[in-house]
């Protein structure tokens, strides 16, 4: 069988353009929460605990962040990354439709895969992977490991879209067919 597997994260959904909101509820001008958020992430997407990571955005925004605080955090930051571009969106359905094996493989915190595993779209994909549930990155060689195996495919079977160029060369490494993402027409050619 070969797969078609998708990143998340300005590949299948539009920019978050929450980090404004962000930023207000922590009080912090927009390019240090910014920098505090694409900096400390990592650690988030391979497995901390929202808690975790917004404690660490707000230490070195020099701001205590609580519970409480965390929660709406986090909500407004999955709100932020909950929306398919919908050249996306008619890409998978007619993938789906035409009966294609479809998987996706995002780097993003276990509690935005719960999230994600409750939406309409989900449907779409025969198997998804969060990093944060298996506590590894991309580019790591090992997370497209586990993708194989949950697939249980061969790296040669699988056809891999992301919007960073080091994820596809980790990908490619790894020995799956692997394409920079330049948006839903450009794969759509690029299938065809």
């Amino acid at each position: 069988m070969n797969w078609i597997v998708f990143d998340y994260g300005d590949v299948l959904s539009k920019p978050s353009a929450a980090r404004p909101d962000l930023a207000a509820a922590l009080g912090a001008p927009l390019p240090e929460f910014e920098k505090a958020y694409w900096d400390l992430r990592l650690p988030y997407d391979a497995g901390s605990t929202p808690l975790e990571y917004w404690q660490s955005v707000g230490e070195a925004l020099g701001v205590p962040v609580d519970e409480a605080l965390s929660a709406e955090l986090t909500r407004i930051d999955i709100d932020g990354w909950g929306y398919l571009e919908p050249s996306s969106e008619a890409l998978l359905e007619a993938l789906s439709e035409a009966g294609a094996a479809l998987a996706l493989l995002s780097n993003a915190p276990s509690v935005f895969g719960e999230w994600a595993r409750a939406q309409d779209w989900i449907r779409h994909f025969r198997v998804t992977l969060f990093s944060g549930d298996v506590r590894c990155v991309k580019p790591d060689a090992k997370i497209f490991r586990l993708l194989l195996d949950e697939l249980g495919a061969e790296p040669a079977d699988c056809l891999f879209f992301d919007d960073r160029q080091s994820n596809v060369d980790g990908a490619r490494e790894a020995g799956l067919k692997a394409q920079l993402w330049n948006g839903a027409d450009a794969a759509k050619a690029w299938l065809d």
